[in-house]
């Protein structure tokens, strides 16, 4: 099978104008940015926005493996074969970081013949939405230390500064850095620290905005510290709202771009969900809804993040919860949780030892991975049809064992999916079982269910979210953590969403702790206040919100001929 690159670069894109008009979008209603690709005006999405609103399908996964689960392809795949049983189907997905592009994942538009279009573009800059993300986050940053340097108006305190500085790679010797170095011309010389830009506050915000007021609402309620007699600066305060605005007002607009097969797809918005809620924006998914009969999203991740944080945060500020959720599954993903390579995973086996038959140990993974996974969707009261992913090397006993615990967990259907390598035509049996489950569902009325009401304090959704979703004894706070959670309280926050950031190849905040782990307390070692976008983010553990390199990063594989076609990229 050729790869990636190979496959996107045979096909023949349809004009980006004749896409959107599958939707009922017309050539006026898009900016433009090439032939493949455009946003879509405002007018337009407002417009679409108060329509009748389609089905919602919410693609998850297990937990991620190194070997890769397939849950965008999976996504595509599903909008592809929505479209050739003859649905009115789109996608939204989130736009791919550069951390992870030029890291250890690679792109991030899909694979095989379920990718969507134009790839290389989309894992490269794109429209330049996460760089508009960036110069917003970095400007308040800038005018934060610039309040400091000339009068500190405001009375805000340095040693409580919480607003970092950004940039959209994997950096780690950019945790913990000083500023202001060089005297007294370049500022206050204090402590700070770099983030990924999907993890911002402000890529959150763009993700979560309902609308421009909404969005430059957010903003202005961004907290960036506090002052010397202990209450909240915002960035209203210091003025750089509104120039945050500005540089935000074109990426809030959806990308339209489409599939191998000619189909329309969104792409809006980049936040990871080990450290932020990991889901596409709120205005794509709307605009889909309001264009098309089914609309097909992904959340970060397993289940156990992107999708919870879909539930809590997500679907409580949009009012849209899915109709049915697809869990995506592999057999060799089942082997890893069944311990076919070690107790803790072990080192990457060999591709022998990884094609090599062993349903002994599918059937444990699925019984203890999987089947936590599908319980806790159930546990919202949506419907689950599970999709495996099938690859070559599957056995039928594999593949067999597999489906069958999937049913014992309580899946509403299961089906194999191979649209990887057929595209839409491989994912047919998917799409019917997921048309009947949405429409079972729908027409059933039965209520989607989370685990706790907004109003309720964030340490019981805290609890709630480790008890129930990771199956943990509880949670254990330190005592740093604690006194942030007491000052967010005093100032009024102590009700907002908790966004869990954690490591995602566990239930557990431990990555070696495979299957489905108990007998654990989740140790919360920081809360980081989020004002604007409505949340708190709880960091377990060790986790980081800005990333590494590997040993050998995927850019050093990475290269440009002399006619300027990019080389050793994507697949």
């Amino acid at each position: 099978m050729k790869s990636d690159l190979e496959i996107a670069r045979s096909a023949s894109p349809e004009p980006i104008d004749q896409i959107a008009w599958k939707l009922g979008i017309s050539a006026n209603e898009l900016i433009g940015y090439g032939p493949s690709k455009a946003k879509i005006t405002w007018e337009a999405v407002r417009e679409r926005m108060s329509k009748p609103q389609g089905a919602l399908i919410l693609v998850t996964s297990v937990n991620p493996t190194p070997f890769g689960e397939g849950k965008t392809v999976t996504t595509i795949g599903l909008t592809q074969a929505l479209n050739r049983i003859g649905k009115r189907a789109t996608c939204v997905i989130r736009e791919p970081s550069m951390g992870p592009v030029f890291g250890i994942k690679g792109g991030a538009a899909g694979g095989g013949h379920s990718q969507v279009l134009p790839m290389e573009d989309i894992n490269l800059h794109f429209t330049g939405d996460l760089h508009a993300v960036t110069a917003a986050h970095n400007l308040l940053s800038a005018m934060v230390d610039n309040h400091l340097k000339h009068g500190n108006e405001q009375q805000l305190d340095p040693t409580r500064i919480i607003w970092p500085r950004v940039v959209d790679h994997n950096d780690r010797a950019l945790r913990n850095i000083a500023i202001g170095l060089g005297g007294p011309a370049n500022g206050l010389v204090r402590e700070d620290r770099f983030d990924i830009t999907a993890a911002s506050e402000v890529m959150a915000i763009l993700v979560l905005a309902s609308d421009y007021k909404d969005l430059r609402s957010r903003l202005g309620n961004i907290v960036v510290g506090q002052r010397v007699n202990g209450t909240p600066v915002k960035a209203e305060d210091i003025g750089a709202a509104g120039a945050m605005s500005l540089l935000l007002r074109e990426a809030f607009l959806p990308n339209l771009v489409q599939t191998l097969e000619g189909d329309p797809a969104f792409i809006h918005g980049g936040p990871f969900a080990n450290i932020a809620h990991g889901n596409s924006s709120i205005i794509a998914d709307k605009i889909a809804l309001g264009a098309a009969d089914f609309v097909v999203t992904e959340a970060g991740f397993g289940s156990d993040m992107g999708a919870e944080k879909f539930m809590h945060i997500k679907a409580a500020t949009s009012q849209k919860s899915p109709d049915c959720v697809v869990m995506n599954v592999t057999v060799r993903s089942m082997k890893l949780h069944g311990g076919a390579f070690g107790e803790r995973g072990g080192i990457r086996p060999s591709k022998e030892d990884l094609e090599k038959e062993n349903v002994e140990a599918v059937q444990i993974g699925a019984s203890s991975n999987l089947d936590r996974h599908i319980r806790n969707m159930k546990n919202f009261g949506l419907p689950v049809v599970v999709s495996i992913n099938r690859f070559g090397s599957d056995t039928e006993a594999e593949l067999e064992v597999l489906s069958q615990s999937a049913q014992a967990s309580g899946a509403d259907a299961v089906c194999l999916t191979e649209v990887h390598g057929k595209g839409g035509d491989g994912g047919k049996d998917l799409a019917q079982r997921v048309v009947a489950a949405c429409q079972d569902f729908i027409a059933d009325g039965r209520p989607f269910t989370p685990l706790f009401m907004p109003e309720t304090p964030i340490v019981d959704k805290a609890l709630k979210i480790a008890t129930r979703i990771y199956q943990a004894d509880g949670i254990n706070i330190s005592q740093r953590a604690h006194r942030q959670l007491k000052q967010f309280e005093s100032w009024g926050y102590g009700n907002l969403a908790v966004c869990m950031a954690k490591s995602q190849y566990s239930f557990s905040h431990d990555p070696a702790l495979l299957g489905a782990p108990s007998g654990f307390e989740v140790p919360i070692r920081e809360f980081r206040l989020c004002a604007g976008a409505g949340f708190v983010v709880a960091i377990l553990g060790e986790m980081m919100t800005m990333p590494g390199l590997p040993k050998v990063p995927a850019a050093m594989n990475m290269d440009m001929d002399d006619d300027g076609n990019l080389t050793g990229v994507f697949g």
